[in-house]
């Protein structure tokens, strides 16, 4: 009797149990409010465990460990039928084998990848129940769509800019744009806990919720997305039809696409008498925005962008004296977003077709194959390998063929070349043919120079590897696996030597040094029975050492960790260079390592070097407020870093400590805008010029300029302005390997400057310099940046008193995808000064 009275109590719930609206489950309207993450997820969770056209799925977690979703929305049979739906994709795209036998179209639409743009994932909660609440007129479309909405893609940063709207807003809210609810504290809740911008992650993919949802993406490859944003408090709406420039390889359907849809938003704006703007500003260049990235992928990739961000609020006034709520944006992200869904179940055989023509044959593209040369440099080819297997970009490997030309990505000429058999080989052969050619190309083609982010990007400079672009479609098989090297420790051991050329060996270095394993590095070449090792390779001797019982075991078992073949040496006793004992074989004292950050440092820079040292290199630092650094003594650190910023507020008391632990023996390594601290000063001998007429030169010279400047229309003074820029510029740097500043690099090395101001080469070492203004490699410099940029610095070292100070005029932890400036980075911390 009990059992049957508790299946009588269920039965009820089994067969009545409803979807809540948003208000009924959180307990208020959209927009009276900003949810923190918990409530999203438990709404999400709601409405799947509820409904019968909701299914969740977690794809991963962030830093701070909060969940990331995925809704897939759809009629019961499409959510029944979801795995063949999902293969048919792909058989479309030519990733798996066979012909589709459906014909469902999938629109993505990514929310939130802003924190601060909170109105975002407000929006997607709307639009979600809209699609699948009891009567919706809705409802039909999902018979043939398939709709994934991504509520937040950046938890971390929308609950920091959450929590710190709860924490100091008004009750009820303060609409004065002065009012402190409206002015957020540094760093702001746009990143995420790294403080990268996941908005400019997608393709180098270095944050972990970005790994996770290219995973995810790269399973379902929609024919719609829609990154949804917000701009300044004052601007329209935004939606495509996308600003100029757009990259070349951009279909004309992806383009006419765009005005359609747009067109389609604009017919429901101009009903609520709502302004908007289009072909404004955000451009489709760039390859790693959520709009670039999936339209190289085949979709019709879009931003959205309504006003608020951090600063709007529940509710602001606009300069005009109107008050903008959350609710009104919430309604402008949440009508564009049904558009979309609208415009895509109309059009679905279009969509669907001109998808399958965009992963065909590939005529319009100028190279056919890139070679990458192998020099030898296994980890740095494993890890550019690891990379094109998370884009789904396929490669192989060929051998004897010669005669090939192609275009030299080091001299930026054609030449001839061959190709070996451990080089790497990407043709366009294949379905990732247009993402494997824009990420490779050793030049990008602008159309209108005037753009919204950097202008070059080639992976083979970002690499620091040699390579040809072909016209000529080159053969390959598939690459052999090898296997992981596993050493067997020696009876007996005087040292070990390891290699320096990698990150891998950096983090292997790192890892002893955490173990209190003493370390030496050499300063010149070396060989021991045949086998040469390169400055900055690593010794590991027992007679440091002779505290650790059973050393050999020791270090073995961490080499083997970390996949490091160590060469056992005998004796100290060297076969050519200087022998263990030598002077030349320099102790490296362990580093104690500090990093400014808080206000006036750059968030994006400061980020970018935390996650360096902790997701990266793994190895321990102390972060120090700009706030209270006069407090803190600096004898406790021999290493600060001074990432980019302004640092406004970090005056002559601030900057006199600072140089007087420098000249006690300290590092300092200046990074970008932080070397502006130290140019024309005492402190340094860092300048813009190398001598005093070089600087009335150059003071005539842009007072020429500035003459020029005076004639020019008001319409074309931005273009006048960026003759002076080098926005995202590549430029070939002759390095002086020699200095430890340069261990593990070539004669040459690749920067990406992002900025274009001049350094005179200093007192000091000039260890990587700009010789010629010619030596730009890609991407666009306006004309009086180029004519700047001839005998520059670009790293360099110089002694104050007992310590040194490294100067990085270009950051190599750029959005941390310049893989091959992060050993510069490292080198900078261990084994300048030592």
């Amino acid at each position: 009797m009990k059992l049957l009275y508790s299946l009588l109590l269920t039965i009820p719930t089994l067969i009545f149990a409803q979807v809540e609206s948003p208000k009924s489950f959180l307990g208020y309207e959209l927009g009276d409010k900003f949810s923190r993450h918990y409530q999203v997820v438990d709404y999400y969770e709601h409405l799947s465990e509820n409904s019968e056209n909701v299914k969740l799925i977690e794809y991963g977690k962030t830093y701070e460990g909060r969940p990331l979703l995925l809704a897939i929305v759809s009629s019961k049979q499409n959510l029944e039928n979801l795995e063949e739906l999902r293969l048919d994709n792909l058989r479309r795209a030519g990733i798996e084998e066979g012909t589709p036998k459906t014909n469902v179209p999938i629109v993505w639409l990514s929310y939130n990848v802003h924190g601060n743009e909170a109105s975002a994932t407000e929006a997607a909660i709307a639009t979600t129940y809209e699609l699948i609440k009891p009567g919706s007129n809705k409802s039909e479309w999902l018979e043939n769509v398939i709709v994934i909405i991504d509520p937040c893609l950046n938890p971390d940063g929308r609950d920091r800019y959450a929590n710190f709207f709860w924490q100091n807003a008004s009750q009820p809210y303060n609409p004065d744009p002065n009012a402190i609810e409206h002015n957020e504290p540094w760093p702001g809740g746009r990143p995420n806990h790294y403080l990268f911008d996941l908005n400019r992650d997608w393709a180098w993919q270095t944050q972990i919720e970005t790994k996770s949802r290219i995973k995810v993406y790269n399973q379902w490859l929609p024919q719609i997305h829609v990154d949804f944003h917000e701009q300044g408090i004052n601007s329209p709406y935004y939606f495509a039809p996308a600003a100029q420039p757009f990259h070349e390889l951009i279909t004309q359907f992806q383009r006419d696409f765009q005005t359609e849809i747009g067109k389609n938003h604009a017919k429901y704006f101009d009903e609520n008498n709502w302004f908007y703007f289009t072909k404004q500003f955000f451009d489709l260049l760039y390859p790693s925005y959520g709009d670039t990235y999936p339209t190289y992928n085949g979709a019709i990739g879009m931003t959205y962008e309504q006003a608020g961000h951090g600063r709007a609020g529940l509710g602001i006034i606009k300069q005009e004296g109107d008050t903008l709520t959350l609710k009104d944006r919430i309604a402008h992200h949440h009508t564009s977003g049904l558009s979309t869904i609208e415009v895509s179940v109309n059009n679905a055989q279009k969509l669907l077709d001109q998808f399958s023509s965009f992963f065909g044959d590939k005529p319009s593209l100028k190279y056919k194959s890139f070679v990458l040369k192998f020099d030898g440099n296994k980890d740095k080819f494993n890890a550019l390998k690891s990379w094109l297997d998370d884009q789904g970009i396929s490669y192989g490997s060929a051998s004897g063929i010669k005669g090939l030309k192609g275009y030299d990505y080091r001299t930026g000429r054609e030449s001839s070349f061959s190709v070996g058999k451990d080089d790497l080989v990407i043709t366009m052969n294949q379905p990732k043919a247009t993402l494997a050619h824009i990420l490779m190309e050793p030049k990008t083609k602008l159309v209108d120079s005037v753009t919204y982010d950097i202008t070059a990007w080639g992976v083979p400079y970002a690499y620091g590897i040699q390579a040809y672009a072909t016209k000529q479609m080159v053969s390959v098989s598939a690459v052999e696996k090898t296997s992981k090297p596993i050493i067997k420790p020696p009876n007996k051991a005087y040292a070990f030597i390891g290699k320096w050329n990698s990150m891998d060996d950096a983090r292997f270095l790192a890892a002893l040094l955490k173990a209190d394993i003493k370390v030496r590095f050499s300063e010149k070449p070396i060989t021991y029975k045949g086998e040469s090792f390169e400055r900055g390779s690593l010794i590991i001797a027992k007679r440091d050492n002779k505290s650790i019982t059973n050393f050999e075991r020791v270090i073995i078992k961490l080499a083997n960790e970390y996949e490091r073949s160590l060469t056992t040496i005998q004796t100290g006793f060297m076969d050519a260079g200087p022998d263990i004992g030598s002077s030349d074989i320099r102790y490296l004292k362990k580093p104690k390592i500090a990093l400014l950050g808080g206000e006036g440092t750059s968030s994006l820079a400061f980020g970018a070097t935390w996650h360096f040292m902790e997701q990266d290199l793994g190895y321990p630092v102390s972060i120090l407020g700009t706030d209270y650094f006069n407090r803190v003594d600096l004898s406790e650190y021999n290493v600060l870093i001074m990432q980019s910023g302004r640092y406004g507020d970090f005056g002559e008391a601030e900057m006199t400590k600072l140089m007087q632990w420098v000249s006690s023996g300290g590092k300092l390594i200046a990074v970008e805008g932080a070397l502006n601290k130290l140019k024309d000063t005492d402190y340094s001998s860092l300048s813009s010029y190398k001598d005093d007429a070089a600087e009335k030169v150059h003071k005539e010279l842009r007072e020429k300029r500035s003459e020029d400047a005076r004639m020019v229309s008001y319409e074309d003074r931005e273009r006048e302005f960026i003759k002076g820029f080098a926005p995202g510029a590549i430029y070939k740097v002759k390095m002086d390997r020699s200095h430890p500043l340069g261990f593990g690099y070539g004669d040459i090395y690749y920067t990406l400057k992002t900025g274009s101001s001049k350094v005179a080469y200093l007192d000091g070492n000039n260890v990587g310099v700009v010789v010629r203004k010619d030596d730009l490699l890609s991407g666009f410099a306006g004309q009086y940046a180029k004519e700047d940029m001839s005998e520059t610095l670009v790293f360099g070292v110089e002694n104050r008193g007992r310590g040194q100070i490294v100067h990085i005029v270009d950051n190599p932890l750029f959005r941390s995808f310049w893989q091959n400036g992060k050993l510069l980075m490292v080198n900078a911390m261990f084994f300048v000064g030592q």
